[in-house]
């Protein structure tokens, strides 16, 4: 006789529904998100490279095309990991869907089985990527920050205000989109309350042009798709913090190549991908070493301080990793299981 398996089979479907209930931009889930760094510094993590596809499709065949994103990390000392799948087909908004989509799947670390899988439609992956805006200013933004500026409209730029005024509590908000109505729409968000601080007190303003945003603010983020630099070094005081967490493929830009050269501080969340998708893939190869301070997990760890003095020029590159997928996911299941949340299938 066959005996029964020392492991269960079941596997818990999580909603989105289900996962609002469990994580939020809150100080709990930025430490979570913040440990990540520090893993990928003091442990030997499996973090294989993003892996990227390209959807083609036309409008007249009723596809619009688009990019899906797989990424994971296996982190010793964990009885779990996750692998993310991302969307993003910006077609969609024409159809009334939202742009981005995707889920993750824990599996088990022991048995490979599958443990859960969160069906949340982007959700965990915005919250991590904003929390990472909140550890990077944690680390490098001045330690008074009364002006921030968000140069971006969308769901991000939203979400990376909230997270900075997690770390760095500022009394004015300045914002720059290329559409002003996108801008005066984010303002308009900003203001009611939703996922994370309410900044419904504050002063927030849009402004004309980029450069105003980042000449007024102590510390900026910029969260666009853009392929041509928007923030000059010239225009940096002594002072300033920039978190750049829009470039994450080939061929996207938001800072001019000299801003990370002008950098006191150049801190990279992690080094190989950033030289492919970040910032610094716009640095000559043999001037990458020379430019680059250390990565998010140096600084989180301790191996090296982040910001020592008020009149440092700090610039953190960001472009997502999978060990930040897998912290959030199991920090979402967690919470899922004390709260009884989910279904439970038997796969067995």
């Amino acid at each position: 006789m066959i005996s029964n398996p020392p492991f269960s089979t079941s596997v818990r479907l999580l909603t989105e529904a289900d996962l609002k209930r469990c994580v939020s931009l809150d100080l709990e889930a930025l430490l979570r998100v913040e440990q990540a760094f520090a893993w990928l510094t003091e442990r030997a993590v499996d973090m294989p490279p993003i892996q990227h596809i390209s959807v083609s499709g036309s409008p007249t065949d009723g596809r619009h095309g688009g990019d899906v994103d797989i990424k994971s990390a296996f982190v010793p000392g964990l009885d779990a990991f996750a692998v993310k799948i991302a969307s993003g087909f910006f077609g969609n908004s024409a159809l009334g869907l939202p742009t981005g989509s995707g889920l993750m799947v824990v599996l088990d670390a022991g048995t490979g089985f599958c443990r859960a899988v969160l069906l949340d439609n982007g959700l965990l992956t915005d919250l991590r990527t904003a929390l990472a805006g909140g550890v990077a200013a944690k680390h490098l933004a001045p330690e008074t920050v009364t002006t921030a500026g968000i140069l971006g409209t969308g769901r991000q730029a939203e979400l990376q205000a909230r997270a900075l005024f997690l770390v760095r509590p500022f009394d004015r908000l300045l914002i720059w989109g290329r559409h002003a109505e996108r801008a005066q729409d984010l303002m308009t968000r900003l203001q009611a309350t939703s996922d994370g601080a309410s900044l419904a007190e504050l002063e927030i303003r849009c402004l004309p042009s980029a450069e105003e945003v980042v000449r007024q603010s102590q510390c900026v983020v910029t969260t666009t798709p853009a392929r041509r630099p928007l923030i000059r070094a010239d225009w940096l005081e002594p002072g300033r913090h920039i978190t750049a967490m829009g470039s994450d493929l080939p061929g996207k830009q938001e800072l001019e190549a000299d801003v990370l050269r002008r950098a006191d501080l150049c801190v990279v969340d992690r080094l190989s991908q950033c030289e492919r998708l970040g910032e610094l893939q716009h640095v000559e190869p043999e001037h990458r070493q020379d430019i680059v301070y250390g990565e998010l997990g140096d600084l989180v760890s301790g191996r090296k301080p982040g910001r020592t003095s008020s009149d440092q020029v700090t610039v953190c590159d960001l472009t997502g990793t999978g060990a930040q997928d897998t912290a959030i996911a199991l920090f979402a299941l967690e919470k899922a299981e004390e709260l009884g949340l989910g279904l439970e299938v038997e796969t067995g």
